[in-house]
């Protein structure tokens, strides 16, 4: 149980006077490190947090959840498997498509390009494909009109709806000329943005038959992808899966897919945290020393108090609050900085973005379109209770010593 005297004492020795406001100045910069180290940890935790949810997200919108290949490179027969596929619980839908590689060329623009090939209904199902794409191109790619290219393909293509661009594929045609590669002009009736700038800048859509027809795999697929109605559930679908299909097909979860980039998403989330945690540790240290230095400064006080009856555990407790507010203060005001931040971080980007007339978040070099941040209550209170940890840690080695004042040595040396 605290007294009010030792508040009053712990909160009087933190006010800055004349002789003593180099420990106050100590003090305040430990509570500046503290807030510093808080909001830091808050904004980062927040944005690491939102790039793999906002990356799952819009990989898992184009790339399905499940992919089946064929060790052969080829589904020839490949409906009854899709029909039995669907059948499995928690399976949402099953789109077989064909996947490929070649090159766009419009005038004197040109991209390297991934084709996926797939049927335009099962395209349409596709939240992020569906609400990217308005519904008149909707329309005409379900009537196999022409191909949907990404917004930055687009661009650097120089291509507006409406327009024909050439393809180029790997393969080669027989003519009577020799061999010449296979090239062949599509209308781009629209385009996508599905946030992220590795899709927004390779990919096109075409209608299945068309990616059939241009890379000569006639009636068969490259791949059949799998959405499940609870990405949470993957392992449990995959293994219904593979009990279905035989040993020559290969079932890929987006786990696996995209085990690298995750992998190294979490490592890089993991330093971060450790690395930002040592200015808090830091901030700590210095909250050990200005206490140090407070209690020899009122070694003159203390002395008093213990001659009047103040028992030791009262000295711990002065101290220890005095110590512990700078902390508590420091992390609540961190607290609701790295809160704030991480929930306006976009246009707070805009804002330095025009002020210093840079990009500070380059798409192509970040995959994603905009800065992503997703608060959890969960790491701001880690955080918090960290910092407050830390704070209260440094606070018990100078309170201890301030109890271990003889105050007839003390007083005598006055």
């Amino acid at each position: 149980m605290i007294k009010f005297f030792e508040w009053m004492i712990a909160v009087r020795y933190l006010r800055s006077k004349r002789k003593d406001s180099f420990i106050s100045i100590v003090s305040a910069f430990s509570m500046v490190g503290i807030i510093i180290g808080v909001a830091t940890l808050i904004i980062v935790m927040s944005v690491m947090q939102g790039f793999h949810k906002e990356f799952l997200k819009h990989v898992l919108g184009i790339q399905g959840h499940i992919a089946l290949e064929h060790e052969s490179g080829y589904f020839q027969n490949y409906q009854p498997l899709v029909t039995q596929v669907e059948k499995v619980k928690g399976v949402e839908f099953v789109a077989p498509l064909v996947r490929g590689q070649g090159m766009a060329v419009h005038g004197k623009f040109s991209s390297g390009i991934i084709v996926r090939g797939i049927e335009p209904e099962k395209l349409l199902k596709k939240p992020l494909a569906k609400d990217s794409i308005n519904e008149e191109v909707a329309k005409e790619f379900l009537h196999g009109d022409g191909i949907i290219m990404g917004v930055a393909l687009a661009r650097e293509l120089r291509v507006r709806p409406g327009d024909m661009v050439r393809i180029i594929g790997p393969s080669q045609s027989v003519t009577i000329a020799g061999m010449l590669p296979r090239i062949k002009s599509y209308k781009v009736i629209g385009t996508f943005d599905v946030g992220l700038q590795i899709y927004n800048a390779t990919t096109i859509f075409m209608p299945l038959t068309d990616a059939q027809l241009f890379f000569n795999s006639g009636p068969a697929v490259t791949e059949i992808e799998v959405m499940v109605h609870n990405p949470d559930d993957i392992d449990l679908i995959k293994q219904r899966i593979g009990e279905l299909v035989g040993e020559d097909i290969i079932v890929v979860d987006w786990k696996l897919s995209q085990a690298k980039f995750l992998n190294a998403l979490e490592v890089e989330r993991t330093v971060m945290f450790l690395i930002l945690t040592l200015i808090i540790v830091i901030a700590a240290f210095n909250i050990i020393s200005s206490l140090i230095m407070l209690v020899k400064d009122k070694a003159k006080n203390i002395a008093i108090l213990r001659t009047i009856g103040a028992s030791k555990t009262s000295i711990i407790k002065i101290f220890m609050i005095s110590g512990s507010l700078i902390g508590i203060i420091g992390t609540f005001i961190g607290g609701v900085l790295g809160i704030a931040f991480a929930t306006h971080i976009e246009q707070i980007k805009h804002f330095l973005e025009e002020v210093s007339g840079a990009q500070l978040f380059d798409p192509v070099i970040y995959f994603l379109t905009k800065l992503p941040s997703e608060l959890e209550i969960s790491s701001v209170i880690m955080v918090v209770s960290m910092s407050l940890f830390f704070s209260i840690l440094a606070t018990i080695y100078p309170a201890w010593r301030a109890s271990r004042l003889m105050p007839a040595e003390v007083l005598r040396n006055e």
